[in-house]
């Protein structure tokens, strides 16, 4: 189960010297700002202008990275004199994307793109990242005589050896972990040479290639045509959407590469047409780091995560070409729908396999599985890494074939960490069983022997267990304590002093004690042709005793049946939202609020958690309470809902016994599998004129009533009829189709209708599946305070 997160309020508060320091700079300051800004150690008054206030940062120069970059800026400068064709080699996530397209735009104000200019981005499903022999020579056969890495090339050592071999030159820069020897290259432009203190350290790889295009305008400054302040955009995006503390040089960037990229949601000012389209798409305006967080960086994603290519993404952010860019732009909006469709499954199957750990002896997850979509393992591994509180790896795995004596079947996959635990260092300690991997302390992308993931899994938690002799209890941190009143514009614009925020500066998180919600209700997410994707939002109005006006909120992921009915402290993040013209909050946590623990322990002995148990023991546990004189009511089928699970907390109270919830998550069959049944079972009672209990149906086919009444109706197409008699269903008529759809999609012979009516069937399905993964997985502390708060 996930490990309870421990609340840490953050209580120091900043000297009178440095609140009135800070009203100087911004007169409208509460005194928030202050207080945030002395908690997070920015204490230096001097610096305290350039940090709030990008027009007074004084950016550092490209050249501090020294002779590296002049020799950079020298080769490239002889590429452009003897015509030479130079290639960028990117990467394929929001941070590689984006530095392809600063040097795709930037170089080209030197170079003639798709002439003496190319770019190579490698397959996110088929790849790895960085440079390989199959990227390396299909540019040898274009004829390409230097490379410029970005966002990656650090340690691709064998590799610069082979691009040395075709007579290539490599120019690399990049921000990820460095090799113990300088790479044979003509420059390595990489801020993890610089002292941890300096202005440029933090950069990551979208703001060292612009650092690059901006030496190269600064030594040729008659050649390019367009400012370079159009870049800053892209940049803001890349550094936004990657694991980079936003410091120095690195905040002051993303600062003003905001300013830039709120121009392109207008048209007047608008320079590139298909970022203004995402914008447009999913309705920000680009003037908020949350824009690109929640909105551009994950489409962005989204596309190599779902289809592995993503060079399309560098023509969709650097095109001029506003048709080409409104299609790109709806294929890249279809693919973030099916990435989040796919994230919510495969977060399912993980949590899953969770409950079959023994998480008390696990300091790493590390779980591997064929049928895990690669593209989507990051995304899944950081939810799961701060649910649980421990380090998390996801892995995709070859299937073994004919071939495999051939070739070593590979699992590849993404990890995150969590705790400040660095992970890099743990995965590179464990090198000897891996194929490649690299990253940084806290993300990283590995690749290994199918065959060593059992011991990669035991030595890298061994390696940790040594590391670290205490449990991990993750901690959440929170800056502030308000009310509802104090939410609202006033609190948002000081707050957003702090932006951009991101590792080293997080986005403030509220407490708000003693809250209610009201007038909740949740919904699918819709993709841009109207399709449901399975993703859940639950949307609701937040008051406590401090205001009669409820402020508004969403809780991403959750259910409405989640949200407890009563009192409660709540951690909210209090954000802008532009399409709906509101300031609302974003759910972080809840609990019960403190008060409410008396009831919570006053259950204890009413409500005991047996689940996971055998049957052996569940009936030693039942003979013990019979002995004590206690007869408890047993729950062993897994709810779908809290109304359903309160039918017993109800019925358990007015017969005056303990409940007992001892039911064990079943496989879960596949929907369609589940939809043939019920066919099946329809043309059997067709046949035989016999009848079925409702139980009996829900028994057979694991569903909930909801689903089954959708079931009846989707059968009804089929011209099916379903009645209602003697407390049992009979079925009556025959399938008019002789081709029931059999796959994820409909058949070609069915109607659109009939199509519709399936999806909708195998929707609730795979939602009720959910629900029941998540009440095999809650806290009893949690179950027992819905009960005490519902009950």
């Amino acid at each position: 189960m996930p490990q309870a997160i421990q609340w840490h309020v953050q209580t120091s508060g900043s000297p009178d010297w440095f609140v009135a320091a800070v009203k100087q700079i911004v007169p409208t300051s509460q005194g928030y700002l202050a207080q945030l800004l002395w908690q997070r150690g920015i204490q230096n008054i001097d610096q305290l202008a350039g940090y709030l206030n990008p027009a007074e940062y004084v950016p550092t120069s490209p050249f501090a990275f020294g002779e590296e970059m002049h020799h950079a800026i020298a080769r490239l400068k002889q590429a452009r004199r003897n015509q030479e064709i130079v290639a960028i080699w990117g990467d394929f996530d929001a941070d590689g994307v984006t530095a392809t397209s600063v040097l795709w735009d930037g170089l080209g104000q030197f170079f003639t793109p798709q002439e003496t200019l190319l770019y190579y981005i490698p397959n996110r499903l088929t790849e790895s990242h960085g440079l390989s022999r199959q990227g390396l020579e299909y540019l040898h056969t274009k004829g390409c005589r230097l490379i410029v890495t970005c966002d990656t090339g650090s340690t691709n050592l064998e590799e610069i050896a082979i691009a040395r071999e075709f007579g290539m030159d490599v120019v690399v820069t990049d921000h990820h972990t460095l090799p113990s020897d300088r790479p044979p290259v003509v420059a390595i432009i990489n801020p993890r040479y610089l002292e941890a203190t300096h202005p440029l350290a933090s950069l990551s790889g979208v703001a060292v290639a612009y650092k690059l295009v901006e030496a190269l305008y600064e030594t040729l400054p008659e050649v390019p045509q367009k400012p370079l302040v159009e870049l800053l955009d892209l940049v803001a995006i890349g550094l936004i959407a990657d694991l980079v503390e936003l410091k120095g040089d690195c905040r002051y960037l993303a600062q003003i590469g905001i300013e830039q990229l709120q121009k392109q949601s207008n048209s007047i000012t608008m320079t590139r047409p298909g970022v203004a389209k995402l914008l447009e798409f999913c309705k920000r305006t680009g003037d908020r780091p949350t824009d690109i967080s929640f909105g551009l960086g994950p489409r962005i994603n989204a596309v190599s995560r779902i289809q592995g290519d993503a060079h399309f993404c560098v023509e969709l952010l650097t095109s001029q070409d506003a048709h080409l860019c409104t299609q790109l732009a709806e294929a890249t909006e279809l693919a973030n729908a099916r990435r989040k469709a796919l994230q919510k499954e495969v977060a399912q199957q993980v949590t899953a396999r969770l409950t079959q750990l023994d998480l008390s002896t696990t300091r790493v997850i590390v779980l591997a599985d064929e049928q895990w979509q690669l593209g989507v393992l990051g995304l899944v591994a950081g939810q799961i890494a701060q649910e649980y509180g421990r380090p998390t790896i996801l892995l995709s795995t070859e299937p073994q074939t004919s071939n495999s004596a051939l070739r070593t079947p590979l699992a590849r996959g993404s990890a995150r960490s969590v705790n400040n635990i660095d992970l890099y260092q743990l995965v590179k300690g464990q090198a000897h069983l891996l194929h490649r991997f690299g990253g940084h302390p806290f993300a990283a992308g590995l690749s290994l022997p199918v065959e060593n993931v059992l011991l990669f899994a035991e030595s890298i938690n061994q390696e940790l267990r040594q590391i670290e002799t205490g449990a991990i209890a993750p901690t959440l941190q929170i800056d502030l304590t308000v009310t509802v009143a104090e939410l609202g514009k006033e609190l948002f614009q000081e707050l957003k002093l702090l932006e951009p925020c991101g590792m080293g500066n997080p986005s403030p998180k509220l407490l708000i004690q003693n809250c209610w919600f009201e007038k909740a209700w949740n919904k699918n997410i819709k993709d841009r042709r109207g399709g449901k994707v399975q993703y859940i939002k639950t949307e609701f109005e937040l008051r406590d005793d401090s205001t009669e006006q409820p402020f508004p909120g969403v809780w991403w992921g959750h259910y409405r049946d989640e949200i407890p009915q009563g009192r409660c402290d709540l951690v909210v993040e209090l954000d802008s939202n532009t399409y709906e013209r509101r300031y609302e909050v974003r759910i972080v946590a809840v609990r019960p609020q403190e008060s409410m623990q008396t009831q919570d322990s006053m259950l204890a002995d009413d409500l005991l958690d047996w689940r996971g148990l055998d049957k052996t023991t569940i009936a030693a546990n039942m003979q013990q309470q019979q002995v004590a004189g206690r007869m408890p009511l047993v729950l062993r089928q897994v709810p779908t809902s809290w109304t359903e699970f309160q039918v017993w907390v109800r019925r358990a109270q007015q017969e005056q016994r303990s409940l007992v919830i001892a039911y064990t998550l079943p496989t879960p069959q596949p929907p369609m599998i589940i939809w043939q049944t019920l066919v099946g079972i329809a043309k059997y009672l067709s046949r035989t004129g016999q009848t079925a209990t409702r139980q009996q149906l829900l028994d057979k086919l694991e569903l909930s009533d909801h689903a089954l009444q959708l079931g009846f109706k989707t059968l009804a197409l089929l011209n099916f009829e379903v009645q209602h008699q003697d407390q049992a269903f009979a079925i009556t008529g025959e399938a008019i189709r002789e081709t029931i759809p059999t796959g994820s999609a409909p058949s070609i012979e069915s109607t659109s209708v009939l199509s519709e009516a399936v999806q909708d069937f195998l929707n609730a399905v795979r939602e009720d599946q959910f629900r029941r993964q998540y009440f095999c997985q809650v806290p009893i502390t949690v179950i027992r305070a819905l009960a005490s708060f519902q009950g």
